[in-house]
C-alpha cells in the first residue's frame, strides 16, 4: 500500500467543470447539477483502496450531517479499471449501493477531471463554497488504517463549519494520505 499526498489546490481556485457518468443511475450528472447551494465537497475515491475503504463510513455519516445544511457531496473514481478491475463501474454502482451512499459516484473514464483537479490519491478531498471556489484541501482527519486513530472527519468538519459560518479557510491544512490514483 504505497502512501501517496495530495497535491497543492490553490485555496480560491474555481472548481473545474465536468460531466460524468454516475454509476447508479447511469445518467450524466454535471457540476452545476450536483453542486450545493452553500457548498460542495468533491472526494476522488475507489472500491480497492485501503485509505478508503477505512473512512467509507464516516463519508457517508459527512454528508448526511452537512447536506442538509445545503453541501452537497460527490464522489469521482478515476482509476485505470483495465489494471485494476474491482474499481469498475458496475462494482462501483454495488459498493455505493451496499454503503448507501448519500452522493454520486461517478466515473472519470478519460481521467481527464482527475487531472483539472491535480488529484493525486484516494481518498483526495476538495471543498468548494457556493460560488464553487475553493475554501479547503486536504485530509478527512489524522486516521489512517493501523494507526488506531479514530475516524472523525474532523479536519474537513472544521472546513466545512467554517464555510457555514462565514468564516475564513483553515490555515493548516493538512494534505489527504491514500492510495496514488491509479493512472493509464
Amino acid at each position: 500500500m504505497a502512501r501517496t499526498e495530495s497535491n497543492e489546490f490553490k485555496i480560491g481556485t474555481k472548481a473545474p467543470d465536468f460531466t460524468l457518468i454516475n454509476t447508479v443511475t447511469n445518467q450524466n450528472v454535471s457540476l452545476q447539477q450536483a453542486k450545493g447551494k452553500n457548498g460542495t465537497v468533491i472526494m476522488f475515491i475507489c472500491n480497492h483502496c485501503p485509505f478508503v475503504i477505512h473512512v467509507n463510513d464516516a463519508l457517508v455519516k459527512l454528508a448526511n450531517d452537512y447536506q442538509e445544511k445545503g453541501i452537497n457531496f460527490i464522489a469521482i473514481s478515476a482509476n485505470d479499471v483495465e489494471n485494476y478491475p474491482q474499481d469498475a463501474p458496475e462494482l462501483m454502482k454495488e459498493l455505493a449501493e451496499k454503503l448507501h451512499y448519500p452522493f454520486p459516484y461517478l466515473y472519470d473514464e478519460t481521467q481527464k477531471v482527475a487531472k483539472a483537479y491535480d488529484a493525486a490519491c484516494t481518498p483526495d478531498f476538495y471543498v468548494f463554497d457556493a460560488d464553487l471556489q475553493s475554501v479547503y484541501h486536504g485530509q478527512l482527519d489524522n486516521a489512517r488504517p493501523g494507526n488506531e486513530k479514530p475516524v472523525t472527519g474532523k479536519d474537513i468538519r472544521q472546513a466545512l463549519d467554517n464555510l457555514l459560518a462565514n468564516k475564513s479557510p483553515l490555515e493548516n491544512q493538512k494534505p489527504s494520505v491514500g492510495c496514488g490514483i491509479k493512472w493509464k
